[in-house]
């Protein structure tokens, strides 16, 4: 059956709108693990940023890496389709949001997006969001005339291959010459064909969201088709000796050898 692509974005904005205070109260400024470990680290490095630079984030949220941005120097224009995280957003005081411009902006409407303002960006990021869009094909078409030529697009999404919805975190114990061993792994149910599903961002919250699980050709691909090059990647996981919390088969040091996140940086190729 055929994705409805508009009653999918639909689906996912009211979830988003039904989830902000749940999500922002939980996030804050601070973040999680997820952020301080593996996505904002990888992001720092292959951002680069610069001081004054002009930087778009794209499906921003309650504004936590927008912040972060600003307090590195950067000025911020920064957009989300669900207006409760707009509303979180702007609700954090100065200075932290003295160089920060929020919009309430669908990235899949590439009219609206190219509204705020061709080659205006020196880079552009989107932190754990292209995974929860319905279309990324619009978004990339209009960063494309966003950013400035040779602009830089640095994403971050649960990886393709190892955390996507047909995962599941296995864990076995077996006798090894009188010694209990536990081993840790993941099975993969399927990974070619796109796939859309329901899933908790963060446990307990308000109402399950859509999640659009793409493979790497897919994912990669829509920049390829907007004139972006990769020349950047990084694939994070946690360390073997990081906590492992409450659930051992959740993201944790046993899954060391497994990526949960992949960020990558996209440029612009140079004109001629």
């Amino acid at each position: 059956m055929m994705l409805d692509l508009k009653q999918a974005n639909l689906e996912t904005r009211q979830a988003w709108n039904t989830n902000a205070t749940f999500w922002d109260e939980r996030m804050g400024d601070t973040g999680n693990d997820f952020v301080n470990q593996l996505v904002w680290p990888a992001v720092q490095r292959l951002l680069d940023l610069r001081r004054g630079e002009a930087i778009l984030d794209a499906g921003c949220g309650n504004g936590l890496y927008s912040r972060r941005l600003a307090e590195h120097g950067s000025r911020v224009v920064a957009f989300d389709f669900a207006e409760q995280l707009i509303d979180r957003a702007r609700a954090y005081p100065a200075p932290q949001t003295a160089n920060i411009t929020y919009h309430v902006v669908d990235a899949t409407d590439e009219a609206a997006l190219l509204a705020l303002g061709e080659q205006q960006f020196d880079a552009a990021i989107s932190t754990m969001v292209l995974m929860d869009m319905a279309e990324i094909e619009p978004l990339f078409r209009a960063l494309a005339r966003l950013l400035r030529p040779s602009g830089r697009f640095v994403f971050a999404v649960s990886h393709p291959c190892f955390n996507q919805t047909r995962a599941s975190h296995l864990g076995e114990m077996e006798d090894r010459g009188g010694e209990i061993v536990t081993s840790y792994a993941l099975k993969i149910r399927g990974y070619l064909n796109p796939e859309v599903a329901k899933g908790a961002a963060i446990a307990g919250q308000p109402q399950a969201q859509l999640y659009f699980d793409r493979p790497l050709h897919l994912l990669f691909g829509a920049g390829f088709a907007a004139g972006f090059v990769v020349d950047g990647l990084e694939e994070r996981a946690f360390a073997p000796d990081s906590p492992l919390g409450r659930n051992p088969l959740g993201w944790n040091g046993n899954f060391s050898e497994f990526p949960a996140v992949l960020v990558a940086r996209m440029r612009l190729l140079k004109a001629g």
